[in-house]
């Protein structure tokens, strides 16, 4: 049984796996859940690898979940390189990771990374180098998912307008904008299945950004929209783009297997994003793990709405309400007054 969030007769009389945004709309109590903190004394691969083995062993011992080989005895990494060398997942992290994973009984084999563009993740270093044939993380399958070859028709998030959320802004900001898709390409995004499919659970690894539609580019997006095809339709009619990001985090099975969040601070751009521009980056000495990834990316907001100020920027629209409408779903919480942060200290 592969759904939960709908009527299971209904789902095989008109489209068995097809996951609709009516259909994701299961609100929930957001969770309240705390922030794991560690303070960074350099970006080095011993000082990740010491900060990420006590991160996850602190998870462990409060929630009782062990990142210990399941069924599928496989675990997937979905990272993010879209912006670029500058702003991508930054490598000493990922190799972290993976070294608390194969400690806890995964094989090299059996942990893979998930990314969107061949030529990002080479140029990132998560390919090998077309020049040495190198790469840190050799004997670790690496799947690019703009190669088609891993969303299954089966599972899809289709969409009209967002019209539960605001038809009218919706029908307003969408007007201007050309579509040549056809009708039935227009509705679906069909979604990479290797995480929450053939993994025991995946770990989400952003890093943040702004974005002209998405507000904040962080946990939320990185775990919908940059593992789905066909999402060029949302921002050839960006009010879908909020409620689109919002609605497929909220899909069960992407919930159940997605363990946490992971972000490293040590980069993240707080305007001109997604492109990367190294005059309107930040940095700090900061490794936050969290279940919450609305909290995530709330936080971030703040952090980015504060640096566009300092800077003369105007702050993040508030018309774009991608991480309220996670919230709605139960997704998360965006009341960042009420965070916990829990430091962990090796």
């Amino acid at each position: 049984m592969r759904l939960s969030l709908f009527p299971l007769f209904l789902a095989a009389a008109l489209a068995p796996l097809a996951v609709r945004a009516t259909e994701t709309a299961v609100p929930r109590t957001p969770p309240n859940d705390p922030v794991w903190q560690a303070q960074l004394t350099a970006f080095d691969d011993e000082t990740y690898a010491k900060d990420v083995e006590a991160l996850i062993s602190r998870f462990e011992a409060a929630t009782g979940k062990r990142l210990v080989p399941g069924l599928k005895k496989k675990v997937g990494l979905k990272i993010y390189t879209d912006s670029g060398p500058g702003m991508a997942t930054p490598v000493p992290l990922v190799k972290a990771v993976i070294t608390a994973l194969e400690r806890r009984g995964f094989e090299q084999k059996n942990i893979f990374l998930v990314g969107l563009n061949q030529l990002r993740l080479r140029m990132t270093g998560y390919l090998p180098s077309l020049v040495t044939g190198e790469t840190p993380f050799k004997g670790h399958p690496v799947y690019v998912l703009e190669s088609g070859k891993f969303y299954d028709s089966g599972w899809f998030y289709e969409s009209p307008l967002p019209q539960r959320f605001d038809p009218i802004m919706a029908e307003q900001q969408t007007k201007d904008y050309p579509n040549n898709s056809t009708k039935d390409e227009d509705r679906k995004s069909f979604l990479a299945t290797p995480l929450f499919l053939d993994s025991d659970f995946w770990i989400n690894l952003p890093v943040y950004t702004d974005h002209p539609m998405l507000g904040v580019n962080g946990a939320l997006v990185n775990a919908t929209l940059w593992n789905a095809s066909n999402t060029g339709r949302f921002f050839r009619s960006p009010a879908n783009a909020p409620a689109a990001v919002a609605e497929m985090s909220a899909i069960p099975e992407l919930l159940q297997t997605w363990v946490f969040t992971i972000v490293s601070l040590e980069h993240y751009q707080f305007i001109g994003g997604p492109y990367f521009n190294s005059l309107y980056s930040a940095s700090e000495p900061l490794l936050w793990l969290s279940t919450d990834p609305v909290l995530l990316d709330s936080l971030m907001r703040s952090r980015i709405n504060g640096l566009r100020k300092q800077s003369g920027f105007d702050p993040i629209s508030e018309e774009i309400r991608t991480l309220e409408f996670a919230e709605t779903l139960g997704v998360g919480s965006t009341h960042i007054s009420s965070a916990k942060f829990i430091p962990v200290v090796q």
